[in-house]
């Protein structure tokens, strides 16, 4: 039922099985008295029974199943053997137990069902009194079929009469045996059902099976609609887009089946916590936010390490002992808190301490006593770069080993094993506060989206969790583009350096960045931004993970392979492992590099990211970043009329256009309208979206505020210079009325949590 509570449900559930298994090994052990595997499966679930509605708070029931448990304790100790009225009192408490569920899942108590005369007969029973009783009273005649006999042995037991049974159904056998268990049931078509009917456990294997199943139509899906995409069958794109509905949520579902909370992980952290603090002389107290945040099966098992090794760094590093903590104006308790949240299409796992925090300086300390970074290139580095020196092999701060900690293997084991399952581990701290260690885990690594891109030849794929953004250079800027500092090769974006990896040279396919078009994936690793420098994009698609051997997960680099919807195979790139083996000592020069020009760089407080379009003519037009949530293209087959107004289907809902030639009063060649395809900006605000039609999208440059002309024009708020080219300010209001008139009505609200918020949505950026 809908108002009890989700702890009794799973306690009915699991009741109502073992139960079940009960009356089995009730019948098997009459026949084999002497079985103690039966007799310790029958103890087992009368415990654990007994014990769950004592926790539960359901008298009644404990009673019950606390005589039948001193009966089977003679049984289990042997001063009593198995015979023909200890069964049959036993089958009858067993009833009764069944009663007394389903009364509680009625309505959430126990009802009024009779419990003394079971007690007593039980009582008889080991007291070697066993009652003259008549037999149970006929039960109703069943309804046409099987009859279901039960055993003579039954009768001379007294039983319950019939008026005594609920009226509600029950799943399991009612309280007269001989009576069919059909008659409990709803009539056909009725509403109510069981905890049982409404539960079921299945096997993991099968899950994965499942799972693996899933997999192969997402690839089946993915082909078809590339087929789909290139042919003007209408049918055919119906039916995709059927296939693309239903497989998206046959995986939704599936992977349902695969969630677990990740309070089954912390479910073991405080008596670890307790067992620590006193091994280390702390006071800590616990808090756990987020537990029922649910993550892979999977994935759990993968974390459980990793966590627990955090927590014990935590007690025994970042905690305080209670007299050091006073002396600091700190409570004497210290707070260790677990937190896991959703962020971004992943899972967030949090473990803070308020404790004394990471000195920075002592890290530089021990990373120059043991010989894995000098001076004069600590010398450089941020804080947080600093604190990246903790994931080194080898390194701990610990003054002595112990038990618990100080033996070098820890933080860097944490993040190969995190890694190891896409994910990733930073941690931020402040001296004399505490510290936060921060692991973003994926929900799953079945299927996820990426982004697939070619480097001399081959196709790789990215995955957009690490994916921030893409930038074009044509093969005109290629050259001017990308500069060096000290021979590493680094973009100027938006005023940062970028460092540049060759995705070609760090697979060894050849040297260096390609000298012709390349395209920058600008991706994440740990809090390290650097570009990667690919041939060319391809698509952004949902892939299914398959597993590499042995030979090619040795090689590094690689996280996975996949299959393409065309049939080709993909790799999958290992974001995090590239950075490493690229980036060894070009951070710090990048940084060194960048701290000496922010000194002498004016002050960019007047500066605004702009995204210059071109809308025909060779006319440009610079609209806010900020504003913009993604560029997409469509297919102009796809535009409907609605009302002499341009819309498209987006995501689920319908798209108001706006052609910007149109809007402004295009002089000179118009934007070309027979192209297949459309390129639109999408503006997005409280739920709604519109779609700005442009031509091109030329490049996302800082816009020097302070520098504006104002223009009276329609459609426009001013003109600025970009790249030595007057561009006119489009007034983004006034366009996105033009499409949605009704598009700043609502008032702003949270949005909902998007997967792929922030990673590639300005596709072709720079071109």
């Amino acid at each position: 039922m809908e108002d009890v509570d989700e702890i009794v449900r799973e306690f009915l559930v699991e009741s109502y099985e073992n139960l079940d298994q009960l009356d089995r090994d009730l019948v098997a052990l009459e026949e084999s008295p002497g079985s103690r595997p039966l007799l310790s499966s029958v103890f087992r679930t009368i415990h654990t029974i007994k014990g769950t509605s004592g926790f539960l708070a359901f008298g009644r029931l404990e009673r019950v199943t606390h005589v039948g448990e001193n009966l089977l304790v003679e049984l289990r100790d042997g001063r009593r053997s198995m015979d023909q009225p200890t069964t049959d009192v036993l089958l009858r408490l067993t009833d009764v137990v069944r009663e007394i569920l389903a009364a509680i899942e009625a309505d959430g108590t126990e009802g009024d069902v009779e419990i003394d005369a079971v007690i007593a007969a039980v009582d008889a029973v080991r007291d070697g009194r066993v009652p003259a009783v008549e037999p149970a009273p006929p039960a109703p005649a069943p309804a046409p079929g099987p009859a279901t006999a039960e055993p003579a042995a039954v009768a001379p037991v007294a039983v319950a009469p019939a008026a005594a049974v609920p009226a509600q159904p029950v799943p399991a056998v009612p309280s007269q045996p001989a009576a069919p268990a059909a008659e409990h049931l709803p009539e056909e078509g009725g509403t109510l059902r069981s905890a049982v009917d409404t539960s079921i456990r299945v096997d993991v294997d099968l899950l994965d099976a499942l799972m693996r199943q899933v997999g192969e139509l997402v690839l089946a899906r993915n082909a078809i609609s590339r087929l789909a995409s290139r042919t003007d069958d209408v049918d055919l794109a119906r039916s995709a887009q059927r296939l693309n509905l239903i497989a998206g949520e046959l995986q939704e579902g599936v992977m349902k089946t695969r969630m677990q909370p990740i309070e089954h992980v912390w479910s073991k952290m405080p008596r670890i916590v307790r067992d620590l603090a006193a091994a280390c002389g702390r006071e800590v107290q616990l808090e756990m936010v987020g537990g029922d945040t649910e993550l892979d099966r999977g994935l759990l098992e993968a974390v459980k390490d990793p966590l627990t090794h955090l927590v014990r760094n935590a007690v025994d590093h970042g905690l305080e002992p209670a007299d050091v903590r006073l002396a600091a104006g700190k409570a004497a308790k210290g707070v260790l808190t677990l937190r896991a949240y959703h962020s971004g299409g992943q899972v967030v796992v949090e473990v803070a301490d308020d404790g004394r925090g990471i000195d920075p300086e002592q890290i530089a300390a021990k990373a120059v006593e043991k010989g894995l970074r000098t001076p004069d290139q600590l010398a450089a580095v941020s804080h947080a770069e600093l604190l990246q020196l903790l994931f080194l092999p080898g390194f701990s701060t610990a003054e002595a080993v112990t038990n618990v900690s100080g033996r070098g293997v820890g933080m860097d084991v944490v993040r190969t094993k995190v890694e190891a399952i896409g994910g990733t581990v930073d941690v931020d701290s402040t001296v004399g506060s505490g510290t936060v260690w921060r692991l973003r885990i994926p929900l799953t690594l079945a299927i996820m989206p990426a982004l697939t891109v070619e480097c001399a030849g081959d196709l790789y794929a990215v995955p957009q969790v690490n994916l921030l953004e893409l930038v074009a250079l044509d093969g005109q800027r290629s050259g001017s583009g990308i500069e060096y500092v000290h021979a590493v090769p680094v973009y100027r974006l938006r005023g940062e350096l970028l460092p540049l990896v060759s995705l070609a040279a760090v697979l060894g396919v050849q040297d260096g960045p390609t000298a012709g078009s390349c395209v920058i994936a600008v991706v994440q690793a740990d809090h390290q931004r650097f570009g990667l420098l690919v041939d060319r994009v391809l698509n952004t698609e949902e892939i299914v993970v398959k597993p590499l051997s042995s030979r090619l997960k040795s090689i590094g680099g690689y996280a996975g392979a996949t299959v393409l919807g065309d049939g080709r195979v993909a790799l999958i790139l290992d974001v995090q492992a590239i950075a490493r083996r690229a980036l060894v000592g070009a951070l710090e020069q990048v940084s060194e590099a960048a701290r000496r020009a922010a000194e002498v760089t004016v002050d960019a407080a007047q500066l605004e990211p702009v995204l210059v379009v071109g809308i025909g003519g060779g006319r440009r037009v610079a609209m806010p970043l900020a504003s913009v949530a993604r560029l997409e293209h469509l297919r102009a087959a796809q535009v409907e009329l609605v009302g002499g107004r341009e819309v498209v289907q987006y995501r689920g809902t319908i798209l108001p256009l706006t052609r910007l030639d149109r809007l402004l009063g295009a002089y000179g060649e118009p934007m070309d309208e027979r192209s297949d395809e459309l390129l639109v900006v999408v503006y997005s605000r409280a739920g709604r979206s519109v779609g700005l039609v442009v031509q091109e999208i030329v490049d996302i440059v800082d816009d020097d505020v302070a520098q504006h002309s104002d223009i009276d024009d329609r459609g426009l708020v001013g003109s600025t210079v970009v790249g030595e080219r007057v561009t006119e300010l489009l007034d983004v209001r006034s366009a996105v009325l033009a499409a949605d008139s009704a598009f700043y009505d609502e008032p702003v609200r949270a949005p909902e949590p998007d997967p792929l918020a922030g990673h590639a949505d300005l596709v072709g950026a720079g071109r």
